[in-house]
């Protein structure tokens, strides 16, 4: 297992993409009016890539259209101290061949937001990235527990 400075487990891309696929939910990074912005999405991963679901006309679309973006998941649980962060960086482009529309409108995406949302962005990641940090050992538990309790380990 390779740690970072951190002490956090770095991902293979085969796990960063693994973790992409089982998660529902994301946050797309992209540019407002010169400025960053993070809106949460619900996505699939298709043949690799992101794809999500949007409506036309919306801010998201424009500013994703030919853009590149970052793309986030995560998972954790803060009572057991564990959780995982996968980032992926790539160009998203708007999906215009009726062909691929309707390749992409039989996957298993269904906005969750009310609205018309046939528009889809698709996001091919270029680079990708993550970290993950396990639940302490029970020993690791233990001895930390007597350090703060006075009582000699």
């Amino acid at each position: 297992m390779k740690l970072d400075s951190a002490g956090l487990e770095i991902l293979s891309r085969e796990e960063c993409l693994d973790l992409l696929s089982s998660s529902p939910i994301g946050r797309i990074v992209f540019t407002d009016r010169a400025l960053p912005a993070v809106q949460p999405v619900n996505f699939c991963l298709f043949e690799g890539n992101v794809v999500i679901r949007t409506m036309a006309g919306s801010k998201l679309a424009a500013a994703a259209r030919n853009a590149v973006v970052a793309f986030e998941v995560d998972d954790f649980d803060a009572e057991m101290r564990w959780g995982w962060s996968v980032t992926a960086v790539g160009h998203a482009r708007a999906v215009s061949e009726p062909e691929e529309t309707a390749r992409l409108s039989r996957l298993p995406l269904s906005p969750w937001a009310p609205g018309d949302r046939d528009h889809f962005i698709v996001m091919a990641p270029e680079q990708i990235s993550g970290r993950r940090i396990r639940p302490p050992e029970p020993a690791e538990t233990a001895a930390a527990t007597s350090r703060r309790d006075g009582t000699p380990e």
